[in-house]
């Protein structure tokens, strides 16, 4: 198990200040992409002053495509989490692009057996140029691969054996996955090693004709922090984190959403 962070919330430059002035944020997490490990924000540096570790979380590597890590994109994650002083990295387990064409999405990895082998490399060479361990998180997803040979907890279980791999399990998108693939949340929790659970990820979206859209911008739902309590009563996390991307409220909303999964993640 990964070191205790406690409850956190995604930094974004919209709502630097207001992460600053929020009660009880443990950690915190940037996407990598949007620093510069040679020029970080003020309100970084601000955090990192006050104890507060920060994450660089990536969203382009795709260790889930054909083709090797881009050692530009690994150099990046490096610096990242050298300058913060980063714990860990974490990524997505996610296919984004091929022959230099970009998905625009975070697309779903088919799960068969020889896709496993090629992850596995691909993780190995980002765990080689990380000096930090490296968590990967799964995907909501829309569709499944037809030619899948098992589920995505089945496909991470069988990674983290591989590779040592850590776990960013995000709630959220289990629920995604649960309502808009008919595959069970708590299944995926009764498969996955959460021994080797990094942190969790909670977020809010919205349905529209019958699909659930991740958005990360609204409220949690209550059927998200359900599936938060299942993992805790199986493990406890080291960590879990509020993602908000876009539309952002109050401070007091954002607040409140840090008190709902703090209580949720509560091991009464």
């Amino acid at each position: 198990m990964a070191e205790s962070l406690g409850v956190g919330i995604g930094w974004r430059p919209e709502i630097d200040l207001t992460v600053e002035r929020l009660r009880g944020v443990d950690f915190v997490e940037v996407i990598a992409e949007n620093v510069r490990p040679d020029r970080l924000p003020e309100s970084l540096r601000v955090l990192r002053a006050r104890g507060v570790p920060v994450i660089p979380h990536g969203v382009g590597l795709g260790v889930g495509g054909a083709e090797p890590p881009d050692p530009d994109r690994l150099a990046h994650l490096a610096a990242c989490a050298e300058a913060l002083g980063a714990p860990l990295v974490s990524e997505h387990l996610a296919f984004v692009r091929a022959g230099g064409m970009e998905a625009g999405h975070l697309l779903p990895v088919p799960r068969t057996r020889e896709a496993l082998k090629v992850v596995v490399e691909n993780v190995r060479r980002a765990q080689d140029a990380l000096d930090v361990p490296l968590a990967l998180e799964n995907v909501a997803a829309l569709f499944g691969w037809p030619q899948d040979e098992m589920t995505e907890a089945e496909f991470l279980g069988g990674l983290v054996e591989a590779t040592g791999v850590k776990l960013l399990v995000d709630v959220a998108n289990l629920y995604t996955n649960e309502v808009n693939l008919g595959l069970r949340a708590v299944d995926a929790l009764d498969v996955l090693p959460l021994s080797e659970l990094a942190y969790v990820h909670v977020a809010g979206g919205h349905s529209h004709g019958g699909v659930w859209h991740d958005t990360h911008t609204d409220h949690v739902p209550d059927e998200v922090l359900a599936i938060l309590s299942e993992l805790c009563a199986r493990v406890d996390p080291p960590g879990v984190l509020l993602e908000w991307d876009a539309d952002y409220p109050s401070d007091g909303a954002l607040q409140s959403e840090l008190d709902r999964i703090r209580k949720a993640a509560a091991r009464d």
